[in-house]
């Protein structure tokens, strides 16, 4: 099982947390073998057995792990003390309550733990470039802000996601960036005439615009890593019908 935790909140016995890749679990063929994507087309059974893997990983003892059906936007969903079944459309969730393990599905675009351990607040975020470009990041780190949270306390780590060298992008991409902000040009590199986005770096400089220093980079590419991690460019590359997707989770124990 390749699953990553981060160094910095590993410190706090509080929380638990985890970065999952694709090893592990019980899915076959193209989803081999710890995929969690609800939405794909695997057998639910697996799925549900894979769910189960985490949840033990984690230490929960919890039957379900709450997800958002993410849409790329920039909504996030604030869990009080009750729990809906429902799965509610945003790309981001936060809460200060025990014993719920929140998750987010990625297969390319980076999950985004923020965690406030003076306030015990913790956030899931799911960050492709359009939530990133219609600043999901910024909104959520705004709102913990807002409820009396200190930057300087915030620990902010971004898990794996796909590698500038492996995210070609067109010219239409870059546009919609520079018709933003001219300085957005910084996110992309110019190679034997193809263009390329850095997500991790774009995410990043949203982070630290704040004044957070408490960040963490978890520099591992979905897109190569030998298999180690699901990644929708590589399939569609591989000219294969879906593919998995990775889970990332937090928990206030």
């Amino acid at each position: 099982m390749n699953l990553i935790k981060s160094k910095k909140l590993s410190k706090f016995k509080d929380i638990s947390h985890g970065f999952f890749g694709s090893k592990g679990g019980v899915s076959k063929g193209i989803y081999k073998s710890l995929n969690c994507g609800i939405g794909s087309s695997d057998k639910k059974t697996n799925i549900e057995k894979n769910m189960k893997i985490v949840l033990k990983k984690i230490n929960s003892k919890r039957k379900k792990i709450f997800l958002p059906n993410q849409i790329h936007s920039n909504k996030f969903y604030l869990i009080r003390k009750k729990i809906t079944n429902k799965r509610i459309k945003c790309d981001a969730v936060i809460t200060s309550q025990k014993k719920i393990p929140i998750g987010v599905l990625t297969a390319d675009c980076a999950p985004i733990i923020i965690f406030d351990p003076k306030r015990m607040v913790i956030s899931l975020v799911h960050a492709g470039w359009k939530g990133a470009f219609k600043g999901i990041v910024k909104k959520v780190i705004t709102f913990f802000k807002k409820k009396g949270s200190n930057v300087k306390d915030l620990i902010v780590v971004i898990g794996p996601c796909i590698s500038v060298k492996n995210y070609e992008i067109k010219k239409d991409f870059l546009r919609k960036f520079l018709k933003k902000d001219k300085k957005n040009k910084i996110y992309f590199k110019f190679s034997h005439n193809k263009i390329f986005f850095d997500l991790r770096k774009y995410i990043s400089f949203q982070i630290k615009s704040f004044g957070i220093n408490k960040l963490e980079i978890i520099n591992k590419d979905t897109f190569s890593g030998k298999n180690s991690y699901f990644s929708a460019r590589r399939s569609l590359v591989k000219k294969e019908n879906d593919y998995g997707r990775n889970i990332s989770l937090i928990m206030i124990n």
